[in-house]
C-alpha cells in the first residue's frame, strides 16, 4: 500500500479571498506542502505584503499577489491567466471568497443579495471557467470550492448566503461531470462554523436581527448546529483541502464533504 503524499512541489495554487481567515490558512497550508501561491483579496496593503512575505520566506515556495474583484468577470479571468505568465500552470483553484449578510427576507436589500450572489457564487463560475482550458491541456487539475454546511441546509435570516452556497454544491457536481475524463476534480468542502472575521460579523448582525445578546447567538444559534458544541478549526480544513488536492483524492470527485461537527447529519 502507497502512503498518502501531500508533496505538492512544483504546484500553483489560486485561492480566492485568502488575505485572511479561512483563505489565508487554507494558502498556508498548501505553501507548506511545497505548492506556489498566488493570494487574492481585500485588505490592507501592507498586511497582504506581509503575508505573502512571510508565506514565501516561510516555506521556501513563490507567493504572489493578484488584487482582482471578485464582482468583476474580467479581472477574474485575469487572476487566472497571471498564473499562466508567473508560473506557467495552475494546478489547484480554490474558490474561497466570500461576504455575509443576515436579515429577514422582506428586509433584505437587494444589493446585497446581488453583491453576496456574484461574490460567493458567479465568482467562482468565472475562476472555474477560466481555469479549465489551462487544467485540461495539463491533463490534472484540481478545484477545490469552499461552500458551507449552508450549502446542505438553511437557517433562516441568510437567504442570499444559502441560496449562493447551495449554488456552489450544485456547480461543483455539474463541473466534476463535465471533467471527469480529464484528470480534472471538482469537489467542495462545506464547514460548519469557524471563527473568522467574517463569523465575527455574523454575531453582531444575528444578535441586532434576533434581538438577543451575541453570547446567546453564539451558544444558542451557531453551536446549537453543531453537535460537538465547537467551532472549526482551520487545520481541519486544510487537512481535507489537502487530501483532495493531493494524488490521494484523485477519486473523489463532485462530492461536498461536510466538516461541522455533526450538524447535517439530523
Amino acid at each position: 500500500m502507497n502512503t498518502i503524499q501531500t508533496d505538492l512541489s512544483g504546484q500553483t495554487a489560486i485561492i480566492t479571498g485568502s488575505t485572511s481567515g479561512i483563505g489565508a490558512a487554507l494558502a498556508d497550508g498548501l505553501a507548506a506542502c511545497g505548492a506556489n501561491i498566488i493570494l487574492n483579496g481585500l485588505g490592507n496593503a501592507a498586511e497582504i505584503e506581509t503575508l505573502r512575505a512571510r508565506i514565501a520566506s516561510t516555506h521556501g515556495v513563490e507567493a504572489r499577489y493578484h488584487p482582482a474583484n471578485m464582482l468583476k468577470p474580467d479581472e477574474i479571468a485575469d487572476l487566472v491567466g497571471f498564473a499562466s505568465v508567473e508560473f506557467g500552470r495552475l494546478d489547484i483553484l480554490v474558490n474561497n471568497a466570500g461576504i455575509q449578510h443576515v436579515a429577514k427576507i422582506e428586509d433584505f436589500p437587494a444589493d446585497k443579495w446581488d453583491a453576496i450572489i456574484a461574490i460567493n457564487l458567479t465568482s467562482a463560475f468565472h475562476a472555474i471557467r477560466a481555469a479549465i482550458p489551462v487544467m485540461k491541456a495539463q491533463d490534472r487539475g484540481r478545484i477545490i470550492n469552499i461552500a458551507s454546511a449552508h450549502g446542505l441546509v438553511a437557517s433562516p435570516f441568510k437567504s442570499a448566503y444559502v441560496a449562493a452556497k447551495h449554488g456552489m454544491v450544485g456547480l461543483t457536481k455539474t463541473v466534476a461531470l463535465e471533467v471527469a475524463e480529464c484528470g480534472i476534480t471538482a469537489n467542495a468542502i462545506c464547514p460548519g462554523y469557524v471563527r473568522t472575521p467574517l463569523v465575527d460579523d455574523q454575531i453582531a448582525d444575528t444578535a441586532r436581527a434576533r434581538g438577543i445578546s451575541e453570547e446567546e447567538v453564539i451558544r444558542d444559534v451557531m453551536l446549537s448546529a453543531q453537535p460537538t458544541k465547537k467551532f472549526v478549526e482551520y487545520d481541519e480544513l486544510v487537512g481535507l483541502m489537502l487530501y483532495l488536492a493531493s494524488g490521494a483524492g484523485a477519486s473523489c470527485n463532485g462530492a461536498a464533504f461536510p466538516v461541522e461537527g455533526g450538524w447535517t447529519a439530523a
